[in-house]
């Protein structure tokens, strides 16, 4: 587990992950020595998706602790991780939407 993030206050969960998805968008083509998203955009599908995986794994450990900031830091990381890998399958933000709100009826 990385560190705790100090002083976290409240947000608006639409806007972070439209600005993390722009983020990761302008990363594709950065120098993955220098880029930590780049790496993970222009390396291996397989290192991708290891993550993915791996963060879903530490989410469900957390919470099998009741340990809220621990599950909030990991869900943190699950969601990026995420992102990465439906920016790398060319899944968008609003399609992801459209099938949540396609569930909905």
């Amino acid at each position: 587990m990385g560190e705790r993030t100090p002083d976290v206050q409240d947000g608006n969960l639409a806007e972070t992950l439209a600005y993390l998805a722009d983020v990761i968008a302008r990363r594709r083509d950065a120098d993955p020595s220098r880029s930590y998203t780049a790496k993970l955009l222009q390396g291996p599908e397989d290192e991708r998706l290891k993550k993915v995986m791996e963060e879903a794994g530490e989410v469900a450990l957390a919470c099998k602790d009741h340990d809220h900031d621990h599950i909030r830091y990991e869900a943190a990381d699950l969601l990026y991780h995420l992102l990465v890998v439906l920016d790398a399958e060319q899944v968008t933000l609003a399609e992801l939407a459209g099938e949540l709100n396609a569930r909905r009826r």
